[in-house]
């Protein structure tokens, strides 16, 4: 997946190998301390070593694989440490998006964010997690471009890297995805009324959704944690 930066750049063959390994790990179909030969992988996507090492050196600069000389490279495991950093600097950002936006917010905004949300809506009902985990990132950017802060989404992707996995693992649970999208409508109706505690509000209870399920998946997933 790439960022909101890289998205309209000419794409290589180093971001494609990046997109599809980058959506394997997030989505648990490569775990934690899976190997990754770099001859294998380079012909599983029929390319040469050289875009192989450049997606791998951008999947671990963002935490997703340890890469050790003259050793396979292999899938990174969840770090609390990591994990805690990401959630405190995403929330700081987030209130701070929505309390922008409430100064801004108007009926062209309010539509544009319902049309993320039918998109969320569509997914739910036909039981698509990886759509729903796609169109939720694009709510929380959305939000940050009609603030008149765009950069801010960059930010706010770069924390979510680390998180994706754990969120990936609680979309698996039943009405997760729902309770999200109800967070979403919450948000949403907040800002359409331009009132910047409820936004605040709402917001913090959204992000602070997965922290229940932390020390659940930590036990139940021991292995896929650094020691």
């Amino acid at each position: 997946m790439l960022n909101t930066h890289e998205k309209f750049e000419r794409r290589t063959a180093a971001d494609d190998v990046f997109d599809r390994l980058y959506n394997d790990i997030v989505s648990l179909r490569l775990v934690p301390g899976t190997k990754l030969p770099e001859a294998e992988v380079a012909k599983r996507f029929g390319v040469s070593r050289q875009p192989i090492r450049d997606a791998f050196n951008r999947l671990g600069s963002i935490g997703l694989l340890t890469i050790r000389p003259q050793r396979a490279t292999e899938v990174r495991g969840f770090s609390m440490e990591r994990i805690s950093h990401s959630r405190f600097v995403r929330l700081a950002i987030e209130l701070e998006v929505v309390n922008r936006a409430c100064k801004v917010w108007d009926d062209e905004k309010v539509a544009a964010v319902q049309s993320v949300l039918d998109k969320q809506r569509d997914a739910i009902e036909g039981g698509n997690t990886d759509i729903f985990h796609s169109v939720d990132l694009e709510f929380h950017e959305l939000i940050c471009e009609l603030s008149g802060h765009p950069n801010a989404a960059f930010n706010i992707s770069e924390c979510k890297q680390e998180l994706d996995r754990l969120c990936f693992l609680c979309l698996s649970r039943e009405d997760e995805a729902t309770t999200l999208y109800q967070d979403h409508l919450t948000i949403a109706e907040a800002l359409s009324s331009n009132d910047t505690p409820a936004a605040q509000e709402a917001t913090r209870l959204h992000l602070s959704r997965l922290d229940s399920h932390i020390e659940e998946i930590f036990d139940s997933h021991q292995d896929f944690f650094e020691s």
